[in-house]
């Protein structure tokens, strides 16, 4: 999978307004409520190409571009339509003079809620902002009482501000075996606004992809354990804090059926369906928990963002970057 970074620079190929169309995958239905969502004959189209491994989307509204991860390759990439990919960041979240592992960059990303930009990052052990302009980064968090987190993986902003951020072993040099290791666990913590730093849930194996309920009552938690691949959801209290958490969907199934993938990054429309990596591509599943259908890139898919006009859903699906057209928007868009 590793690629050399000539190699990386050479194969990238960008196809959205230049003349060319590639598609890739196809949609499958599972119940009727999925055509409500997305037009069945709507094409999963390839915009980019050339990527070790895409991830963390996110839309730039004010700007109108998307900003996504390359994680092993370190470097945090911009695609506008009309435009080729170019870098935005390099190092995108590893620093070190040193080589470290197979994933040491930036991965989730997301907008604050002052319009920077929030990166979780693997190499360095953080959870960065960082301004478009005027400014270089500045760490929210790298460390919960003295012990330097694992691989920080997603994150999400509520309107309140508190962060929540997943922190599982994928960044470290030998998972979740490594010696450096130093925060027990693999856990979902909290950022809250005077920069606290809380351990909001410990019990999970693998924690991913991180997303809010269209009221923000709600934390939704993906779990890439295909042993137990589970999309989590948590009561959201008044202060911030995680109340007991409870299965939303369970994919499990869907791995054992050997389809590629597991749970990772999610995201929310308008309506409260979540769209979540997983098994297959990307799930489509109602508020209630029931699966609607799957947009299966054929390729492990990591993470999702709507983007455009709020009713284009971006996909991240390893060396792809793909685009598919919906009807519906993003949550709060």
């Amino acid at each position: 999978m590793k690629k050399t970074i000539f190699l990386l620079l050479t194969m990238i190929e960008t196809y959205s307004g230049f003349g060319q169309t590639k598609t890739t995958g196809k949609l499958v239905e599972s119940d009727p409520e999925f055509r409500q969502l997305i037009d069945i004959t709507s094409p999963i189209e390839v915009i980019a190409e050339g990527f070790d491994w895409s991830e963390g989307p996110v839309w730039i509204k004010s700007q109108g571009f998307l900003l996504f991860s390359d994680v092993p390759q370190n470097v945090i990439y911009k695609w506008k339509a009309g435009e080729k990919v170019v870098e935005f960041l390099r190092p995108s979240g590893y620093t070190g003079i040193l080589p470290y592992s197979n994933e040491p960059g930036s991965n989730g990303l997301t907008l604050s809620n002052d319009g920077q930009l929030l990166a979780c990052e693997h190499g360095d052990r953080r959870v960065t902002k960082m301004p478009f302009s005027g400014g270089g980064k500045f760490a929210m968090a790298d460390n919960y009482q003295g012990k330097r987190f694992n691989s920080p993986n997603d994150l999400v902003q509520s309107k309140k501000g508190d962060i929540y951020f997943t922190d599982p072993p994928y960044g470290l040099p030998k998972y979740d075996q490594d010696p450096t290791q130093e925060v027990e666990g693999f856990g979902v913590y909290r950022i809250s606004n005077d920069r606290k730093v809380s351990l909001e849930i410990a019990d999970l194996t693998r924690p991913n992809g991180v997303a809010l309920s269209v009221d923000q009552k709600t934390l939704y938690v993906a779990q890439s354990d295909l042993a137990k691949a589970w999309i989590l959801e948590y009561p959201i209290l008044e202060n911030g804090s995680l109340g007991k958490g409870k299965i939303f969907y369970d994919a499990t199934p869907l791995a054992q059926q050997g389809l590629i993938g597991a749970p990772d990054g999610l995201k929310v429309d308008e309506k409260g369906n979540v769209f979540s990596t997983g098994p297959g591509g990307v799930l489509v599943i109602n508020a209630k928990g029931k699966l609607l259908g799957r947009i299966e890139t054929g390729q492990a898919t990591s993470n999702v963002a709507w983007g455009e006009d709020g009713g284009t859903l971006f996909i991240t699906a390893d060396v792809y970057l793909c685009r598919i057209r919906t009807k519906t928007k993003g949550a709060n868009f």
